[in-house]
């Protein structure tokens, strides 16, 4: 995450996706270099951001056709502190969250497909690999690396400039902007692959740009909707994990553990959006959905009835293959496993779905719930194979043991 927040502190010196990255990478590269022999600093964010604006300053001057910029940034990057005096070097007057907050609209230009957009900034901002990106658009990692790269191209052939938006454009690209914090916000909450279920730094990241959205467009239902909606799941954060760090599922959790406040605050934020619309917005109806499970006491006390229609609407608004399969599971829950499971087999033949792990999940889930164990256990063990999150495969392949007796 640090490396999100120089590159685009950089980005907005050097107009350039490409370069600014590399820039922010020479300066990890001099820290690796140089912090085994004189010790890490204080403040060894602000040492990384100082060395990169410097190289990026210099870059400025060997470019000719940057005589101009240079010159009118002047004296403020000129005398901007070296690693030995770090602190000033993060009182930029623009702020780098501001500078996050702009790239994030640079990477999401209409220049760009709607899929470019999110895959570039997912790279850029979120820092995630080309395979947690693929996970989120069940595509191809080949397919997701070639959006990238032509991204970056294409914004420098339309010398795109680095600014929020405003007015009417401002709007126009919204839905994309919410659409990329989502992502990076579901990477955090359930890992692609590695060791760990969860990466909670993505989540925090995600949430503090929708609350900067949420500041910047107070009166636009959709943005206060994602907020309430990434609050509401964040706050079962410290019970979706064991002592060993191994998955604990929703029926399962101990909710004294989740967090009260955040759920206070996703509520508030979720009242809101509905106040601003009188129609609700995909993000909205997940919110209202998440709200549900939020205020039930216990896994029992859980409105499934309410949680399936609201899934019903969903799929009316934003239909997908993936809101199917969650409105199967809510069905499952509020009318009984065989009727979720019809409307699962009915996902069997989308293509989108053909190596999405958590279908087989499903399945298996229903399947036990009937009391067909050999089956759930085939399922579970599908599901284990397709996954590339370490707890997780450890704990479907447990349940594919259970289920086989």
């Amino acid at each position: 995450m640090e490396s999100a927040r120089i590159t685009a502190a950089v980005a907005r010196l050097v107009r350039d996706f490409g370069t600014a990255e590399e820039l922010a990478q020479d300066a990890l590269v001099a820290a690796l270099e140089q912090w085994p022999a004189t010790g890490i600093p204080d403040r060894p964010g602000a040492w990384l951001m100082t060395t990169a604006r410097r190289r990026a300053i210099d870059l400025v001057r060997r470019e000719q056709r940057y005589a101009d910029r240079l010159r009118a940034l002047g004296h403020d990057l000129e005398t901007t502190p070296g690693p030995a005096g770090p602190e000033q070097a993060l009182l930029d007057s623009e702020g780098i969250e501001d500078d996050l907050l702009r790239l994030v609209f640079t990477a999401c230009h209409p220049v760009l497909s709607a899929e470019a957009r999110v895959a570039l900034t997912l790279r850029v901002l979120g820092g995630l690999r080309t395979d947690e990106i693929a996970r989120a658009f069940l595509t191809g990692e080949a397919t997701v690396a070639q959006r990238i790269v032509r991204a970056k191209r294409t914004l420098a052939r339309a010398a795109v400039p680095y600014e929020v938006p405003e007015g009417p454009e401002l709007a126009d690209r919204l839905g994309s902007v919410l659409e990329v914090c989502y992502l990076i916000f579901n990477e955090g909450y359930a890992a692609t692959a590695g060791e760990d279920w969860m990466r909670p730094a993505l989540c925090e990241e995600a949430m503090r740009l929708g609350r900067v959205l949420a500041g910047l467009m107070p009166r636009e239902p959709e943005v206060h909707g994602l907020v309430a909606l990434m609050e509401l799941q964040a706050s079962r954060t410290a019970a979706r994990t064991g002592p060993g760090g191994e998955p604990v599922l929703l029926p399962d959790q101990d909710r004294s553990r989740w967090d009260r406040l955040l759920i206070h605050h996703g509520l508030a934020a979720l009242d809101r959006a509905r106040q601003l619309a009188a129609v609700p917005g995909p993000y909205t109806l997940q919110a209202a959905i998440a709200a549900c499970h939020a205020r039930a006491g216990t896994a029992e006390d859980t409105d499934w009835v309410r949680i399936a229609a609201l899934y019903a609407a969903l799929a009316e608004r934003a239909p997908s293959p993936v809101v199917e399969l969650n409105r199967a599971v809510a069905v499952g829950m509020a009318f009984g496993p065989a009727a979720g499971l019809d409307l699962v087999d009915r996902l069997a033949g989308e293509p989108a779905l053909k190596d999405y792990h958590l279908l087989p999940v499903v399945r298996g889930d229903l399947l036990a719930r009937l009391g067909r164990h050999p089956e759930a256990a085939r399922e579970f063990e599908r599901a284990a194979h397709l996954t590339r999150n370490t707890r997780e495969r450890t704990h479907l392949l447990t349940r594919a043991h259970t289920e086989a007796g």
